[in-house]
């Protein structure tokens, strides 16, 4: 690998307006990244303390959605960066192949702080997008926990003078595909007692669907029974629970109860194929690999 001396070259904020703006962003990441950027952390060599990469995604009206990410080789001197940006750019190419609409939005970092040389890699990263974002990712567990904060750099100093640059948090959260939820409940079941780590296996289709069914109707029976408790003027009512239910009623397709049953068991039916479908797919895949072997020898 050859690297590169990163360096700065000019001011990344140059307005008033652009320091409003930078301020107004929000961050939302997908988990698929906490558990990429805890991958190469894991993975990272003997001597590194921190390991950063780039984040892709899309950033759309002052919301920034990251959904991917990859590390960037790089090594830490006491006074300069060195960073494998041939090895950035190739990996970015690749996947934009796949993902096109997936674009640099910022970098990560692994600790909870930001250190001396953030500026000099953020002001590459402000070369290669428009207001990159600077995430970091606390791998050491301080305070029990993974911490998780968002930065955006804006400009310091006065007009025609010495000018610096300042780390400013923003608003950072979390948000999820659907299948990225029964991802989390997976992983979730495999913390067993006194912080050991238990193995499970996914549960089958229809099994996950009979649990979702299971958790929906225990749902409904606590608003029944909070409508019924509010009704009969046993609590006292909240404006904002009302106005949720009012519009989770709204939201209901006007269908018979007939007409709905007859769309549950059509998509039932859908599912059941897929399923069958799915099985003999992996029996043909099984009978073809012995078969090969057998003919083979």
């Amino acid at each position: 690998m050859s690297f590169f001396v990163l360096t700065s070259i000019k001011p990344i904020c140059h307005s008033f307006k652009q320091f409003n703006m930078a301020l107004n962003l929000s961050v939302k990441i997908h988990p698929v990244v906490l558990f990429q950027i805890v991958d190469a952390y894991e993975r990272r060599n003997a001597d590194s303390h921190r390991v950063i990469g780039t984040l892709l995604g899309t950033s759309d009206k002052g919301v920034v959605e990251v959904t991917n990410c990859f590390c960037v080789p790089h090594k830490e001197h006491a006074d300069q960066v060195e960073a494998e940006l041939n090895y950035a750019m190739d990996v970015y190419e690749l996947n934009k192949r796949v993902n096109a609409s997936e674009n640099v939005v910022g970098w990560w970092a692994t600790g909870n702080e930001v250190t001396n040389h953030s500026s000099v890699i953020h002001e590459y990263y402000s070369r290669e997008c428009r207001e990159p974002v600077h995430v970091t990712l606390d791998t050491s567990l301080a305070g029990a926990r993974m911490g998780l904060r968002a930065y955006v750099c804006v400009a310091l100093g006065v007009p025609r003078g010495k000018q610096g640059c300042m780390f400013t948090p923003i608003d950072v959260g979390l948000t999820y595909y659907e299948p990225e939820i029964v991802g989390l409940q997976l992983c979730q079941k495999t913390m067993g007692g006194g912080g050991r780590s238990r193995q499970v296996t996914p549960a089958a289709d229809l099994a996950q669907v009979a649990d979702a069914a299971s958790k929906l109707a225990g749902l409904l029976d606590q608003v029944l029974s909070y409508v019924e408790e509010v009704v009969a003027e046993r609590a006292a009512p909240n404006k904002a629970v009302g106005r949720e239910l009012l519009a989770l009623a709204a939201s209901l397709p006007d269908l018979s109860a007939a007409s709905f049953a007859d769309a549950f068991a059509s998509s039932v039916k859908d599912l059941l194929m897929v399923v069958t479908l799915a099985q003999l797919i992996k029996t043909q895949l099984q009978l073809n690999e012995k078969l090969t072997l057998l003919t083979s020898q």
